[in-house]
């Protein structure tokens, strides 16, 4: 029970990754805070971590907006009394453009949602993070580690993401805070499922062939699931990682080398 009676509060819970965090925190003694833009999904998730044993309280938030993300750590302490781990996973898909063509208006309206939401909600949760000597995790991507186009505008959002990672780590580690990132590469979901069943069909191959593609450019020739990825955070926001702060763990069957 890594988590044992430990409070997680995961921003940003969706289909993939979001989940898998929640669930495996639950699976390791966590209650869990889940927060996102949609009620009847975040219902869905609750109903798995209350299976697994744990608490679920589930705040509908919009993370780009102040008071929102203030009432939702209001929340989050009134109802457990604590918070011991923020996990930031909140994501919008950048333009997919090269920087010498993309809006610049597309640029900021992503940057609230991939940047400053996390700075937003760790700002937030400071002083009862501070309380618990919690830690902080920013799930960030293997698209830091190459310059491909079009992911300029991807490689912006998430190279700034790592930065507000860093530099809190400074800030709040005399805190008694920890503050990491992981980077993920491809992770075995439904939207890659999606992604590559379409690109099988534009190609007329079988989408296993996608796969096989692309997990030939790994060392383990197979893609990340979501509970590897999961696992990885919460190992970041466990005791095991006590020493740990202002990294970045990569999490990509060895696609990349860091």
């Amino acid at each position: 029970m890594l988590l044992a009676e430990k409070v997680v509060l995961v921003a940003g819970v969706g289909p993939g990754l979001g989940q898998a965090v929640a669930v495996r925190a639950a699976q390791s003694g966590a209650d869990v805070v889940l927060a996102a833009r949609t009620e009847p999904y975040l219902s869905e998730v609750a109903g798995k971590v209350e299976a697994a044993g744990r608490r679920a309280l589930v705040v509908p938030t919009d993370l780009t907006d102040d008071d929102a993300s203030a009432a939702l750590v209001r929340r989050a302490v009134d109802e457990f009394g604590r918070v011991d781990a923020l996990v930031n996973n909140a994501f919008a898909m950048p333009p997919m453009r090269s920087l010498g063509k993309v809006e610049f208006d597309d640029l900021r309206e992503n940057f609230e949602v991939n940047v400053l939401a996390a700075l937003r909600l760790t700002r937030l949760l400071t002083p009862a993070l501070i309380e618990s000597g919690g830690a902080v995790v920013m799930v960030n991507s293997a698209v830091l580690r190459h310059s491909r186009r079009p992911f300029g505008p991807y490689k912006l959002a998430k190279a700034g993401l790592l930065a507000v990672a860093q530099n809190l780590a400074g800030e709040l580690g005399p805190k008694g805070v920890r503050v990491n990132s992981v980077a993920p590469g491809w992770i075995w979901a439904d939207s890659l499922r999606w992604w590559f069943d379409h690109q099988a069909e534009q190609r007329g191959v079988p989408a296993q062939q996608i796969y096989d593609e692309v997990a030939a450019t790994t060392d383990l020739r197979r893609l990340p699931e979501p509970d590897e990825v999961a696992d990885a955070v919460l190992f970041l926001v466990s005791d095991l990682a006590r020493g740990i702060t202002g990294q970045c763990l990569d999490v990509n069957c060895g696609e990349f080398h860091h």
